[in-house]
């Protein structure tokens, strides 16, 4: 059995381990990156904390030895199920049967002057590409002498009200108390604010009333500016337009208030449900397909009774999704009966700041917050992290910080795009 996998990231690389030595089984996964990463923690890449090395691990790296698993760099071109093959953008791969993991991208709602100037936050890229965009404002406002130019680039403003956007929010309004100040004297008192931005009544929408009420209660007592039931309209010539009809001036405009699924080229256009997810049957196979499968947040399943609306897009989801697709594909090899998909909730968390987090957990139901809440956000993200190395390595990059209260990691890197190419 030949199986490919488009995607390593939760859903992927989950699958591709749990068929590790199973004989008749072939595994190749595809990816534009020749990297998995963590998404829950390219926060803290993007606001300095950690290093993208903390987060991420070569694929050929993980793969090395293990017989019945190889890697592929590619971008996918496009399906051809008559064929069993798909073409990337450097060759073509046969298959027995396929598999989309490819996760979502950002979705900007169709505002396209969001698009080209907002900072999503969303893949490693975008982490280090906001991380190095802030740190150039603050430079750059050390130097202003224009009070209103300075306010505008020391002005954040977060989109959505999720994990990711209180997050962000969180780490920033920490870091301004404390290593702003401290590393750059020349801002003295200036104003600074920093914005979150939601379009629902809460933060936090699918946790509890009491994680909501916490976390606006603790990001409120930080200096960030809540406006909930808003949304973000436009972004134009550094002022970011709100439906309630009033306008913030930044340079830094974070984008963190929604994802949609892909589209391919192959995929029947009766195959995608709601947000563009490929919709499958209880067993996770793409409806209208013989032998292509989805797992992950670029599916849709309905058939789950305790989630008749369909799953979040989270990662344990992905993980378990993986993991029962991987035991089918066994199973498949035995002609046995295969195993409907049944999403077991382990609950959801988010941190606020340092000894501040909130932890939602579904059975039996309970809810923590303030230290202990942030010690179980440590703990589960930590052993979530795909190598001992990542959770040694971060371990030890957040035992600096919480003692220091900083961390030395806070450099421009980019690469010279003016430079031309020469010939030897």
């Amino acid at each position: 059995m030949n199986i490919v996998i488009i995607g390593g990231g939760f859903a992927g690389i989950n699958l591709a381990k749990e068929l590790l030595n199973q004989k008749g089984i072939q595994v190749t996964l595809v990816d534009k990156n020749n990297y998995n990463f963590f998404p829950p923690l390219i926060y803290q890449v993007a606001t300095a904390f950690l290093e993208p090395s903390s987060i991420s691990y070569p694929f050929r790296k993980f793969f090395a030895g293990k017989k019945n698993l190889k890697f592929r760099l590619g971008k996918l071109l496009k399906v051809v199920p008559s064929e069993n093959k798909i073409i990337l953008h450097n060759g073509e791969l046969s298959y027995d049967h396929l598999v989309f993991a490819t996760g979502a991208e950002t979705s900007y709602f169709g505002m396209e002057n969001v698009k080209k100037n907002a900072i999503p936050m969303k893949t490693l890229n975008d982490a280090i590409e906001m991380r190095n965009t802030i740190l150039k404002n603050l430079e750059k406002a050390a130097i202003c002498k224009d009070t209103r130019e300075r306010r505008k680039l020391l002005t954040i403003v977060v989109a959505g009200g999720g994990p990711t956007g209180v997050e962000v929010s969180g780490m920033y309004a920490e870091m301004r108390k404390s290593i702003f100040q401290k590393e750059y004297p020349e801002l003295g008192t200036s104003a600074s604010n920093i914005y979150l931005i939601d379009g629902g009544p809460a933060l936090l929408a699918p946790m509890s009333k009491a994680s909501q009420e916490g976390t606006l209660e603790a990001l409120t007592k930080l200096g960030v500016v809540v406006q909930l039931n808003t949304q973000v309209v436009d972004y134009v010539d550094d002022t970011v337009f709100l439906s309630t009809g009033k306008t913030i001036q930044t340079k830094n405009l974070i984008w963190a208030a929604g994802v949609s699924a892909m589209v391919f080229d192959g995929i029947p256009a009766e195959s995608y449900g709601r947000g563009r997810r490929m919709a499958t049957d209880a067993f996770n196979k793409v409806n209208g397909t013989e032998n292509i499968y989805a797992i992950g947040d670029t599916c849709i399943q309905l058939t789950d009774t305790a989630f008749p609306g369909g799953h979040p897009q989270v990662a344990q989801v992905a993980i378990q999704q993986g993991l029962n697709l991987a035991e089918n594909f066994k199973l498949m090899t035995r002609n046995k009966p295969l195993i409907p998909f049944k999403y077991n909730d382990k609950g959801s968390m988010a941190i606020i700041g340092k000894n501040k987090a909130v932890v939602d957990l579904p059975k039996p139901k309970m809810h923590f917050n303030g230290f202990f809440a942030w010690l179980i956000w440590l703990f589960i993200h930590l052993i979530s992290l795909i190598t001992y190395r990542n959770r040694i390595q971060t371990f030890f990059n957040w035992m600096i910080a919480y003692f220091s209260q900083d961390q030395s990691l806070r450099m421009i890197i980019r690469p010279d795009k003016t430079r031309k190419k020469t010939s030897n």
